[in-house]
């Protein structure tokens, strides 16, 4: 009978800890979402990579993307991905092509818009490890998808304690890929031209570029 006692004040005792790790977790995750809903505009620079051990692949690169509101201009892969508010314009300049297309609607896409935002939803939060990355304490927060038929695994969200910005996201697929994106440099606020967002579409026709549309 004291056995079955002490099974469940641990088991208690656990649940109540799990509770207020995830209590903690999510105020932390409140503070970055204010921080960020807070800016007029967002600039990135960031380090992409991707592993998967068992089917010996890598690959890396670096991209930036510039935000304001839902409006996104990405540079990566070679590619540039501009999003006005209505249409996606992908522009690759290797195969002098752009593919138009509506805004995507699939959930579990993490676009450029909601690189910063993505966690607000469909998530149970558990708090994680800290690092120091030169200096700077790193709070890492885990993340594990609501839905189970979705292929990832979890996410580890790594935060920086002082600005409350993100650092570093570290995806896990249920197939063994890890897709980890970290933050090189972090501007807000910055002048932008009012075209920044508007796609010409006569100056990529002028320069023989390929149109499709979806």
């Amino acid at each position: 009978m004291k056995k079955i006692f002490l099974i469940a004040v641990t088991f208690l005792a656990l649940n109540v800890s799990n509770a207020q790790n995830s209590t903690k977790a999510k105020a932390l995750l409140d503070e970055v979402y204010n921080k960020v809903e807070s800016y007029d505009n967002i600039f990135i620079d960031f380090k992409y990579v991707l592993n998967n051990k068992e089917a010996g692949i890598t690959n890396e690169t670096r991209g930036d993307v510039t935000m304001q509101g839902d409006k996104y201009l990405a540079n990566f892969f070679g590619a540039r991905q501009l999003y006005d508010g209505h249409k996606v314009y992908t522009i690759v300049p290797e195969n002098e092509e752009v593919t138009i297309e509506d805004k995507s609607n699939d959930e579990d896409t993490v676009t450029p818009s909601k690189m910063l935002t993505f966690y607000r939803e469909g998530h149970t939060y558990q708090w994680d490890i800290e690092q120091n990355v030169q200096g700077r304490k790193i709070q890492f927060i885990k993340l594990t998808p609501i839905d189970t038929h979705t292929e990832i695994k979890s996410i580890l969200l790594g935060i920086d304690s002082e600005t409350k910005n993100i650092y570093k996201v570290i995806e896990t697929g249920k197939n063994g890929t890890m897709t980890t994106i970290t933050v090189n440099s972090f501007k807000t606020n910055q002048p932008l031209s009012k075209t920044l967002f508007t796609f010409n579409e006569n100056k990529y026709k002028d320069e023989g570029y390929y149109i499709i549309r979806n």
